[in-house]
């Protein structure tokens, strides 16, 4: 027992190394695709930065300002040098606010996670039983009612029902603020539900389907054969297998609202992540928009690590698919069975 408690936390290790490892070809692929769409921009960043700063442009300041930035420099320099302070922890200077991209993005990120948490909690509490009921009334009225609603979700655009939410519970009835401020819950209660509507169509048409699979299998017929109440096959068997599907439901939403929030940020106003890579789009602010791409491309990566993570834990065939090498190399080793 003891053996195979570390051949299995020695897997743990390994997968999770290796996972580690395919971290840095990922990482550096986007941000070398990143920096290179920067770098072939028909705008000068010096030019950019003196335009921000109010500088009048003449060509003698403009070529100074291009040395001291580096810009005269080797593309592939370039790119190394701006690794090499990533990697420190130094993002660069916002050409247009003149402070640390690092800073920015510090004091944007909790807005954004606040928004993204209220966003996530509305999605699958909302998602998760409609899902499971459409899945137990299949085709019949309940079932045809949530399909349709889900319909009618996914067409209508997101800006589009921010604007008739705030039409009608912030200027009708005057319920909720007009715009967010980014820290009461009333205050995000809008764009979150803005953000889970979409989502939660989407996802409850997917749960409906990874219950329905489950509900076929031959394991359903059986314990219905053997007379186990119904709500005991599906909260404790059921519903048990088809949590891969939440989980990678889960962390498909994390990673999208945490890079997918800036129209939704930009139409209430809120001061997170994608409202500042917004205005930073915008005004050219190119190392703002380096370091939201290369933060993006790590908390992807990061999630993704977590769900394979979580995998693991709620299924134990998984781990048993992976130790089964491990388990034929001991038997070849030990010989045939006497």
């Amino acid at each position: 027992m003891r053996r195979s408690g570390r051949g299995e936390d020695g897997s743990m290790g390994r997968y999770v190394l290796r996972r580690l490892l395919w971290l840095i070809p990922v990482f550096l692929g986007v941000t070398f695709l990143t920096f290179s769409l920067m770098y072939v921009s028909p705008n000068d960043p010096a030019e950019a930065m003196m335009v921000a700063q109010g500088i009048p442009v003449n060509p003698e300041a403009l070529e100074a300002l291009r040395s001291r930035m580096g810009l005269d420099r080797p593309f592939l320099v370039q790119y190394g040098t701006w690794l090499w302070n990533f990697v420190r922890g130094d993002l660069g200077t916002s050409y247009a606010q003149g402070e640390p991209v690092l800073t920015m993005l510090l004091r944007a990120l909790p807005t954004t996670l606040r928004l993204t948490g209220l966003s996530c909690l509305l999605t699958f509490a909302l998602a998760i039983p409609l899902g499971i009921l459409a899945a137990v009334r299949q085709n019949r009225l309940t079932d045809y009612l949530i399909r349709f609603g889900t319909f009618v979700g996914v067409s209508i655009p997101g800006f589009f029902l921010a604007l008739i939410l705030m039409y009608c519970f912030s200027i009708r009835l005057e319920w909720l603020p007009v715009l967010g401020d980014g820290k009461s819950v009333s205050g995000l209660l809008l764009p979150a539900v803005t953000l889970a509507a979409a989502m939660t169509c989407k996802y409850i048409r997917q749960i409906r389907a990874a219950v329905l699979e489950e509900l076929r299998r031959g394991y359903v017929r059986g314990s219905r054969a053997r007379g186990v109440p119904e709500r005991v096959i599906l909260w404790c068997n059921v519903l048990k297998n088809a949590l891969l599907t939440v989980i990678t439901l889960i962390a498909m939403t994390v990673g999208s609202l945490l890079g997918g929030t800036a129209v939704i940020e930009r139409i209430y106003s809120l001061s997170g992540l994608g409202n500042v890579v917004m205005t930073a789009i915008s005004n050219r602010d190119y190392p703002v928009v380096q370091g939201f791409v290369a933060w993006m491309a790590l908390i992807f990566v990061v999630v993704n690590l977590l769900a394979d993570l979580l995998y693991r834990v709620a299924d134990p065939r998984i781990r048993l698919r992976e130790a089964r090498p491990a388990a034929r190399e001991e038997a070849e080793r030990l010989g045939p069975a006497q």
